[in-house]
């Protein structure tokens, strides 16, 4: 088995090259990774560290729940930055599940848009017109639908200060302890720099992938321009990688100071929950937010794309597409 390591160097430069070829006594995929793990882990290189596989098309290689290339991923899918982005979707559950609970909070959160919608209106910070400054609702993310969990952040992101507006209310008047507590803590969450990191970068990616799956959910599909959507899709993910970093940033600090919520320097060395004291390493929270947690996201969303619809697939389904239409 042969070995090929695609990195990037430290001028940012992608580069290739041979690592190694190892002796397996069979090719089933499980026995393929412990080869590999054992290699990486010798030159002192870890799993989580892994931005993308490439293999071919055999069923060892890519198969969806035990083909080398899912086995990787299931064991770098407990990554700090998956949990992060876990982590930000329970919250934002927990915190669309107490508004709707209630029809007295409900009210209360229509009021509040209301004056928040005026108050933006007033400032200017809101644009006038023809069918703008509607009161929405929030959405509950369903299971089966993405594309709900997209209008869901969509919904807070509309109605951010009239969610804190609420919850400020609750914490101050609520009817029992339960119900302070649970709005402290939603409160606490939202007031956040790492939840508004993640709320706006979801935001982003979400807005690049929701129309393709709006189109894939369609009871009739045009094959082709499923794949050159897929193939846009892609395209706009990684253009989002390679010059959103700073744009995003500068729009998180922004609604940060509107709303009075603290600013990490990002400068400073990051400690998270998964390091360790005594590490020492240059590790800054800008690199944080933008390697682990905006680089990775949309890395991972890319790997899921090219495992999904790779160039295999496509030409299939093109074939396909064209033997229907007799011109083949």
């Amino acid at each position: 088995m042969a070995i090929v390591m695609r990195f990037v160097d430290v001028q940012g430069f992608l580069q290739e090259r041979f690592f190694e070829i190892v002796h397996v006594k069979d090719t089933a995929s499980l026995t393929l990774k412990k080869k590999i793990s054992k290699v990486l882990t010798r030159h002192n290189l870890h799993i989580r560290d892994l931005r993308g596989q490439g293999y071919d098309g055999a069923s060892n290689m890519r198969g969806a729940h035990n083909g080398l290339q899912a086995l990787f991923r299931n064991e770098f899918a407990t990554a700090e930055d998956e949990i992060s982005i876990w982590q930000f979707f329970s919250k934002l559950t927990c915190i669309v599940n107490l508004i709707s609970a209630s029809p007295k909070r409900h009210t209360e959160l229509r009021s509040a848009q209301a004056i928040e919608i005026e108050r933006g209106i007033t400032s200017g910070e809101r644009e006038t017109g023809k069918g703008a400054n509607q009161m929405g609702t929030l959405h509950r993310a369903g299971t089966t639908r993405w594309s709900s969990h997209f209008e869901s952040i969509c919904g807070l992101i509309d109605m951010y200060g009239a969610i804190i507006s609420v919850f400020e209310c609750m914490v101050n008047e609520g009817s029992s302890n339960t119900i302070r507590g649970e709005a402290g803590g939603s409160l606490m969450a939202m007031k956040s720099f790492d939840f508004i990191f993640i709320l706006h970068l979801m935001h982003k990616i979400m807005g690049i992938t929701d129309m393709l799956c709006r189109v894939l959910q369609h009871k009739s599909l045009d094959i082709l321009n499923a794949m050159n959507l897929v193939s846009s899709t892609k395209s706009l993910l990684q253009t989002l990688r390679v010059e959103g970093f700073d744009y995003l940033l500068d729009h998180v600090k922004s609604v940060c100071m509107k709303f009075d919520v603290d600013i990490p320097d990002m400068s400073t060395q990051y400690k998270g929950a998964r390091r360790s004291c005594q590490q020492n390493d240059n590790i800054t929270i800008d690199h944080h937010y933008h390697m682990d947690i905006f680089n990775a996201t949309i890395d991972h969303q890319l790997e899921e794309l090219h495992s999904r619809f790779n160039e295999e697939n496509g030409i299939a389904y093109a074939q396909l597409c064209f033997r229907s239409s007799g011109q083949l």
